[in-house]
């Protein structure tokens, strides 16, 4: 484990936490006097990144120096990662989000872990189709749907 980047990207998340907070404050309430608005989504989203980078802060205290395994950088399945987000978002409004966050989901796990297709293809599933109806119909928002619906 790399205790100075994780140390890093705890700090960096918990900065991202605080924005989304602070920022979820600023949207507007529902209009039509309902408890669920707009800005709960985002707040609770700040609200466990916080947490999970304070998490993350705090177990990089606990780390053993051990300075004896370099770990070695992989390139390529970062390349592969940050090339598949992009791809993600250029084409999250042409195909709508379930089958994009899908498909980003897919390449995501093979990158990360070889085989295991059918795991990889059923959290993938469960995860854009379980976030798309939460959003959608349980909190009213609006993502973009099926391509051809």
């Amino acid at each position: 484990m790399n205790k100075k980047f994780d140390r890093f990207a705890g700090f960096a998340f918990l900065l991202v936490g605080i924005l989304f907070l602070v920022e979820s404050q600023k949207i507007s309430d529902s209009a039509y006097g309902s408890s669920v608005g707009p800005k709960i989504f985002p707040m609770w989203l700040g609200i466990i990144l916080i947490a999970l980078s304070a998490r993350l802060l705090y177990e990089t205290f606990k780390y053993k120096s051990e300075e004896s395994k370099k770990e070695r950088l992989q390139y390529k399945k970062f390349l592969i990662i940050f090339v598949s987000a992009v791809l993600y978002a250029f084409f999250l409004e042409k195909i709508g989000y379930v089958v994009s966050t899908f498909l980003f989901l897919l390449i995501a796990f093979q990158t990360v872990e070889r085989g295991k297709m059918v795991y990889s293809i059923l959290i993938s599933a469960a995860f854009s189709f379980g976030v798309y109806y939460m959003f959608s119909e349980l909190l009213g928002g609006s993502l973009p749907g099926f391509p051809l619906l």
